[in-house]
């Protein structure tokens, strides 16, 4: 039984993917449609449905009144999915983020404290700053005041055959 749902925006273009569960109550809140289900179906003692595979939020809501949230992917896509020390462009599954100043310093989970790491080079660089390693990253990690949207990461070969046609070329497989 699969238990994932796409959801699209308004536009039709995938945007995370969600529990089963969540696409039903926004589907029972009038807030999103279905655009393709699963042949497993949901029942309760009073109503049977398909389960929902994709469905399309209705209208965006997507308003930032305060900035960019503080996510590991949104720090990936900040840093375009490049190790800030060995400039590498790497998968999603083989990054994690850096704290310039380790927590064991004293350093925070912040904007201006980390920076996308390949598992290789963080590991090398341990409870180290930039200057006792000797190596700084390639941009300064900054708040940004803005963010590409960005798709879900996709294992492409591992994606439900419900979703094909709802999985451009937008998404990036790893």
């Amino acid at each position: 039984m699969s238990s994932k749902t796409l959801l699209l925006n308004s536009w039709y273009v995938p945007t995370k993917i969600i529990p089963w569960e969540s696409a039903i109550r926004l589907m029972y809140l009038n807030k999103a449609d279905v655009m393709a289900e699963y042949k497993e179906e949901i029942r309760s003692p009073s109503i049977s449905m398909k389960m929902p595979a994709v469905i399309r939020i209705r209208r965006d809501t997507n308003k930032r009144k305060n900035g960019i949230k503080f996510s590991r992917i949104n720090v990936y896509t900040r840093d375009k999915f490049c190790c800030q020390y060995c400039s590498v462009k790497f998968p999603m599954s083989k990054l994690t983020y850096d704290h310039m100043i380790p927590r064991a310093q004293g350093g925070r989970t912040s904007w201006d404290n980390i920076v996308t790491s390949c598992k290789d080079c963080n590991t090398i660089k341990g409870n180290r700053t930039p200057d006792e390693w000797g190596i700084y990253p390639l941009n300064e990690p900054v708040k940004p005041k803005s963010l590409p949207n960005a798709s879900p990461i996709l294992e492409m070969e591992n994606i439900p055959e419900e979703w094909n046609g709802f999985c451009g070329n937008s998404l990036v497989g790893i």
